[in-house]
């Protein structure tokens, strides 16, 4: 199976989350061409926590009808937001690998993006015979997927009804620990 993965990151109290959109290539353009025709005259992009209540449960139900699917990666972080994303990303590029995915794409936290190139390399460099594993930093201004992540990361840290009408594009959740 070879897919790309769109990742984004939320903090819900002590739990860092990592979240990727997986998507199968022959699915990009399709998934690009829905996610921009959801967005307002003028709008650049979809970010689920500025949106309203009711302009949510239309990019959710869109999403799921759709088909999109995501993983989860959970960790303890207490003030150690960092060192919680690190882990997840290097339990996420792990996963990807076994996938054969062929392209990550993260979204960009400027000057911080350094750390998890460390990570990706780190754990690419573990596998190097199936590192054929290519990644990059946008923002969500420029790669419509990555609304996909954010979207998914919003409603699982919400918890309640939000976790209801996202968990149909939930996969996998996975715990990752040790990272606090």
């Amino acid at each position: 199976m070879s897919v790309h993965a769109f990742v984004d990151q939320s903090r819900r109290g002590d739990i860092y989350l990592v979240v990727a959109a997986l998507v199968d290539p022959r699915d990009l353009k399709r998934l690009r061409k829905l996610l921009s025709g959801l967005l307002f005259a003028g709008q650049r992009e979809l970010h689920f926590k500025k949106e309203t209540p009711q302009r949510r449960r239309l990019i959710i139900s869109a999403l799921v009808e759709a088909g999109a699917q995501a993983h989860v990666y959970l960790s303890p972080c207490g003030r150690a937001d960092e060192k919680a994303r690190q882990a997840c990303l290097s339990r996420l590029t792990d996963d990807l690998l076994d996938l054969r995915a062929g392209r990550l794409v993260l979204d960009s936290r400027a000057d911080r993006d350094i750390h998890d190139v460390r990570t990706i390399r780190d754990t690419l460099g573990k596998r190097p015979s199936e590192s054929n594993l290519t990644y990059e930093h946008l923002s969500g201004g420029r790669e419509q997927l990555l609304w996909v992540a954010d979207a998914v990361a919003w409603c699982f840290g919400a918890g309640g009804d939000w976790f209801r009408r996202a968990a149909p594009l939930v996969g996998r959740t996975v715990e990752v620990t040790g990272s606090t």
